[in-house]
């Protein structure tokens, strides 16, 4: 008699410390997930302003004049109901643009990154776009100290 009940009352044990710790164990997963998501989406915003830019510089560098060229980003607002900002990464040194980067306003551990040319100045006054912004375009200056890039809102 006592056999039955034991096995009964650690199987019942079991059974509610599963029930108890599966929605623990489930948002740990899901917000894995959603992270990972968040992530990638983030390096293609960063991916896409990076690419932007390149093309600017190609075609400033394709003249000898000096051009202001600008493009306006088709950014999304939120990524998965969260803003985010981009900004243009530099060497604090000699103002050379190095990468450029997103991240969640709210999670600076959540970000993507993506490279620029190198040989690219950042215009050190507008390096930073805020993605609640209604309109937002990336800028190439090419003059006689070179060429210099930056994200504008506007």
């Amino acid at each position: 008699m006592v056999a039955p009940l034991m096995s009964h009352l650690i199987c019942t044990t079991a059974l509610i410390a599963l029930i108890v710790l599966m929605p623990f164990y489930f948002f740990y997963i899901t917000n894995s997930v959603t992270n990972d998501i968040t992530r990638r989406e983030l390096k293609e915003v960063s991916d896409y302003v990076s690419n932007s830019l390149a093309n600017l510089y190609f075609l400033a560098n394709s003249t000898d004049l000096d051009v202001v060229l600008r493009k306006d980003l088709d950014l999304p607002r939120e990524i998965h109901g969260k803003s985010y900002y981009t900004e243009i990464a530099y060497d604090e040194n000699n103002a050379s643009a190095l990468y450029v980067t997103s991240r969640l306003m709210d999670n600076d551990q959540i970000y993507g990154n993506s490279w620029i040319l190198r040989g690219l100045d950042a215009n050190l006054d507008n390096c930073v776009i805020d993605s609640s912004r209604e309109a937002v375009f990336a800028e190439c200056v090419s003059n006689a100290s070179g060429f210099w890039i930056a994200l504008k809102e506007g």
